[in-house]
């Protein structure tokens, strides 16, 4: 059963974990919690630190089937009262600089006292215990079993170590290794962080109005259609919709936009954004749990939980590279002894391979860089469904825009006003009094246009009106009958037009406009050319891409000529036009069956088909529309085209460090193999590639997190 298949069953609790510090201690907590009594399926979620469990099952029972990490469960709904513990009081950090400092006191014991005395060894063998305690509690309940991890073979290396009298290198190895399982608990830690701050966005109390009385309670109490009261500097609560007062509104916490917006009576507002200036009613819309900052967290927690191909990759390699190095230090250790009778040099020389076939960093170099990317994008305003779309992402080469609403605003405005007779404020007035009982699609153009040049025409008294279908409008007004319309309306209504008008028109047309007339049935009075307009991103987003290396296609239903002049405007480098949805569909699935890795970019509602046919489907202005945060493999949760650069700036950085780190994390190893050839490698060089090359493969995934949306 998949996590998606698990977390949408009926019967599933989820609970949070503390002190999960890596993938193969989640799987076999995972394995644990299965084999519990009452529990049907289980599935841990690394990235997000949660375990969702179907069937039944107690807190105890849990902590009990985590208790070889210590691990501490509680329930997801009662997060608010769950203590997080600093990182550098965590138990086994505390353990850690205790056996430092032995470490430390008995070297020096070491040089001040005679060779022959024991107390250095005592203090090496007590650092490794102390040290040590919970890799040995693992490791050797791991070789009982005959499980081959990480643990078991460092168990196995301070254990030979020991015998073999090397104390001091010993309690090195576990002194360092206990430092590179910090450093891979920190760097989760650290990552996780970005779903822990969207956590902590929304308020988990609001100010209700029930009954005439107003009175504070938890978020979870708060029902549908209760009225919220919101003052200035406070935090939203719950997604609503406005009903009294106007304010601003700064929703970045939603939308990744750092610029506040206008509020006021019937406007939406967002659970998690900040009331900065105006008193504020709200009529709650949406129970807490389906808040749009609820699901934004639980999109990301999923998208944490799914594997990555290169993830995939790893995880699978692991599982075979652990026995191999196993058995490589094994017939190092015995082969060459056997050969040569030196035991004691050949036996130290397997254990240094057990160490340095250790594959912390390997098993580290994907889910810190995933996790980390993905909680960047949220924090930003783009919501990145699953690792696999991040890498898809960052290996795109061409990107499908739907036009209207996408490029461009998907509002049509009047363009060009041209008056061959009459004032231009009066022939205004005229045609949006006719076309303010017209249902055209275009007419609330003309009355959008009359409306911000403060034109009065409600007022205009009007008579036969009449609607001629497919031509347009007429209407007898001061006892004169004028005509709204189409070009070809005016050339059947009037045999002749002036060749002037006539060019004005076309050119127009040309460049992309539609053009309606106001006129008689003997004069053309005004010429109005209305067009959809582009949105101010779209050229400088599509050169951005071009630049990148994209193939640029725009994909439109408008005919050639209106296609053409927008496509030459935003700068794309393929204009495809006369489309139906299922046409655009047609088109992307050609592209993705000839091999070419193809991202769609649409609203998420009518390009639903397309979005899903698509490599990458990528949705704008998620924020309210549930269609595009369930249909698109990513969303842009504003109205930003701008996100999308950073997006893929993000997924190819993502991308090439993870690329990054498992090269460098496996070239070290076999760098370090190769040394057991004229018999170099020592525990202290094993111990020093294997914790060098966790440290640097997770500094180099937390680079992510400076990945800015600064394009």
């Amino acid at each position: 059963m998949s996590h998606s298949q698990i977390n949408s069953s009926p019967n599933v609790e989820t609970y949070r974990i503390q002190g999960l510090s890596c993938t193969n201690c989640a799987a076999k907590f995972e394995n644990n919690v299965r084999k519990l009594p009452g529990v049907e399926n289980a599935q841990v979620n690394f990235g997000a630190s949660k375990v969702y469990v179907e069937g039944n099952t107690t807190i105890q029972d849990l902590e009990k089937a985590g208790s070889f990490e210590n691990l501490k469960i509680t329930n997801d709904r009662e997060r608010k009262s769950e203590k997080t513990i600093s990182f550098w009081k965590q138990k086994d950090n505390i353990r850690l600089y205790i056996a430092a400092f032995i470490i430390v006191i008995s070297l020096i014991a070491s040089y001040s006292l005679n060779e022959q005395s024991i107390i250095p060894t005592i203090g090496f063998g007590a650092a490794i215990l102390i040290g040590g305690y919970s890799l040995f509690m693992k490791g050797l309940k791991n070789l009982i079993q005959f499980q081959f991890d990480m643990n078991t073979l460092m168990t196995i290396a301070v254990i030979g170590a020991a015998l073999i009298g090397e104390w001091l290198e010993g309690a090195a190895v576990v002194i360092l290794f206990a430092i590179s399982e910090a450093l891979e608990r920190f760097s989760m830690d650290k990552a996780r962080q970005s779903i822990q701050s969207l956590m902590d966005i929304a308020p988990n109390e609001a100010l209700i109005r029930r009954d005439n009385i107003e009175q504070t309670i938890d978020v979870n109490d708060i029902q549908i259609n209760d009225i919220m009261i919101v003052k200035p500097g406070q935090k939203i609560a719950m997604d609503g919709i406005v009903i009294k007062g106007s304010s601003s509104v700064n929703q970045s916490a939603i939308t990744g936009e750092s610029i506040p917006v206008a509020r006021m009576t019937d406007d939406e507002v967002f659970a998690g954004t900040f009331n900065e200036d105006g008193l504020l009613e709200i009529r709650v819309t949406k129970k807490v749990e389906d808040t749009t900052i609820s699901k934004i967290i639980h999109l990301v927690e999923e998208a944490q939980a799914e594997r990555a191909p290169s993830q995939a990759f790893v995880d699978k390699f692991a599982k075979y590279y652990t026995p191999v190095i196993m058995l490589i230090a094994l017939m190092v250790a015995i082969v060459p002894s056997a050969i040569t009778g030196d035991w004691s040099t050949w036996i130290y020389q397997g254990l240094a391979i057990l160490v340095v076939g250790c594959p912390c960093a390997l098993v580290i170099s994907t889910p810190v860089a995933i996790v980390t990317a993905i909680g960047n994008a949220a924090k930003n305003g783009v919501l990145i469904k699953g690792g696999v779309y991040l890498e898809e992402t960052g290996s795109l080469q061409s990107i499908a825009f739907d036009k209207t609403g996408t490029l461009t605003e998907g509002v049509p405005h009047v363009t060009d006003i041209v008056s061959y007779q009459g004032e231009e404020g009066s022939n205004l007035s005229l045609i949006a009094a006719i076309e303010n009982g017209s249902q055209h699609p275009l007419a609330a153009a003309i009355i959008r246009k009359a409306n911000e040049d403060n034109i009065t025409f409600k007022n205009v008294e009007m008579e036969n009106f009449k609607s001629i279908t497919g031509k347009g409008v007429q209407a007898t007004i001061d006892n004169k009958d004028y005509y709204v319309g189409s070009p070809d309306f005016f050339k059947e209504l009037q045999t002749s037009i002036d060749p002037t008008i006539v060019q004005q028109i076309e050119d127009m047309q040309l460049e992309g406009k539609t053009v309606i007339i106001l006129g008689t049935h003997q004069d053309i009075l005004s010429l109005y050319a209305i067009a959809d307009k582009v949105r101010a991103a779209s050229k400088h987003v599509v050169t951005k891409l071009n630049k990148l290396g994209m193939s640029t296609v725009m994909l439109t239903g408008d005919n050639q000529n209106t296609a053409s002049a927008i496509g030459k405007q935003v700068g794309v480098t393929n204009v495809k036009s006369n489309l139906l949805p299922e046409d655009k569909l047609k088109y992307i699935k050609e592209l993705t069956n000839n091999d070419q890795k193809t991202a769609m970019v649409g609203d998420g509602i009518n390009d639903s088909p397309a979005l899903a046919a698509s490599t990458v489907g990528i949705a704008m202005g998620g924020a309210g529309t549930d269609t595009a945060l369930e249909t698109a493999d990513i969303v842009l949760m504003s109205d930003d085209l701008n996100k999308l650069p950073y997006t893929m700036n993000l997924s190819r950085k993502t991308l090439r460090i993870i690329k990054e780190n498992i090269i460098f994390s496996l070239g070290i190893k076999l760098a370090a193999l190769l040394l057991v050839i004229p018999g170099w490698l020592t525990l202290w060089l094993a111990i020093f590639a294997d914790i060098g090359a966790t440290l640097i493969v997770t500094l180099n995934s937390l680079r992510l997190l400076r990945v800015k949306d600064d394009v």
